[in-house]
């Protein structure tokens, strides 16, 4: 089995900007820790982040502007500090597989298995793990470093999760437990 971290957007618009979650901030030391150990443990991160052409997205019409690409918006919260060795895949619509080349890169870094983290549970990171299941990938997740703007999105979002994509769900603890990280 060959892991790969894949952080949904979770960047300034999400986390303290147009599309502000309150709860997203509650995440980052916990997606923060995942990071670190991943890091060590040679899991690649890679970050999934909405990346909108302004004015032209279909997205936008739906939710307004957020996320344009090239903004402070559409960048990672500092908190979580990109490194180099992380990879960063823009994206466009909902899932961070359609019309990008994250397939493509996951396949070239053997990964087999996508550990899904930030926002949101019911949405983003919901289509992320449709088509990570449909491409043949085993889906996890981590509890404690996703989340959505209500309880209920997020309980409804895991519960889905685990149903049609058998995900399995765990936590920061265990996947460093896993990984012999400390």
């Amino acid at each position: 089995m060959k892991q790969a971290v894949l952080v949904v957007d979770m960047l300034n618009d999400f986390v303290t900007g147009a599309l502000k979650c309150d709860r997203g901030l509650a995440i980052v030391p916990q997606t923060s820790k995942l990071l670190e150990g991943a890091r060590k443990a040679g899991v690649p991160v890679i970050f999934c982040n909405d990346a909108h052409l302004k004015g032209i997205d279909h997205e936008l019409k739906l939710w307004g502007d957020h996320a344009i690409a090239g903004t402070k918006g559409a960048e990672v919260i500092p908190e979580l500090r990109l490194c180099e060795k992380d990879y960063v895949v823009p994206k466009r619509r909902y899932s961070a597989f359609f019309r990008t080349d994250l397939d493509l890169l996951l396949k070239e870094l053997g990964v087999d298995t996508v550990i899904l983290t930030g926002l949101h549970t019911h949405m983003c990171v919901r289509h992320t793990a449709a088509d990570a299941y449909q491409l043949g990938y085993d889906v996890v997740v981590a509890k404690d470093a996703t989340d959505s703007f209500t309880q209920e999105d997020y309980d409804y979002g895991i519960k889905y999760l685990v149903a049609t994509y058998g995900a399995t769900i765990t936590d920061t603890d265990g996947l460093l437990k896993e990984w012999g990280v400390k």
